[in-house]
């Protein structure tokens, strides 16, 4: 995995692709369940984010784990609840991110030529919504715990 970028820990960087690409794809993807008429404009990014944002938190959440070894594994006291509490967020907002993109690829498979009829195209509608509810709570947590880990806010 990719520790460093010029000799700098790779984490501060990676970490800003997930959190503009995984709100990126909560607000489309909800854009895309709630306004149909926007589906055709709207799908090719559905698609790109589905893939993107959970490859990106993934990508974050593996040169944290390097970051962690290289620098910061015998932090203790504050610190180290801090780095703590920002670690535990990972994996939840790994799984709700790649949870979000599966349900939203399969919403622009069913809204395709109504593969599932309306009212599978409006189950995955409502799956999709409150996937997106479920993974913009999760960024903000991470990025919130990360953001006090770092500033000691």
């Amino acid at each position: 995995m990719l520790d460093e970028v010029l000799g700098l820990p790779a984490h501060p960087l990676v970490v800003h692709f997930a959190v503009v690409l995984t709100p990126l794809l909560v607000a489309i993807a909800v854009a895309y369940a709630l306004v149909p008429r926007w589906r055709t404009a709207t799908a090719w990014a559905v698609v790109a984010l589905s893939l993107a944002a959970p490859a990106a938190v993934f990508a974050a959440w593996q040169s944290g784990q390097s970051l962690k070894a290289a620098r910061f594994a015998t932090a203790g006291g504050e610190l180290g609840r801090r780095i703590d509490a920002h670690e535990s967020y990972a994996v939840p907002l790994l799984f709700s991110a790649a949870g979000l993109g599966l349900v939203s690829l399969a919403l622009v498979y069913a809204s395709r030529g109504d593969r599932f009829g309306k009212a599978g195209t409006a189950v995955l509608a409502a799956l999709t919504v409150v996937a997106a509810a479920v993974t913009a709570y999760q960024v903000f947590l991470a990025g919130d715990t990360g953001a006090r880990a770092v500033w000691a806010l």
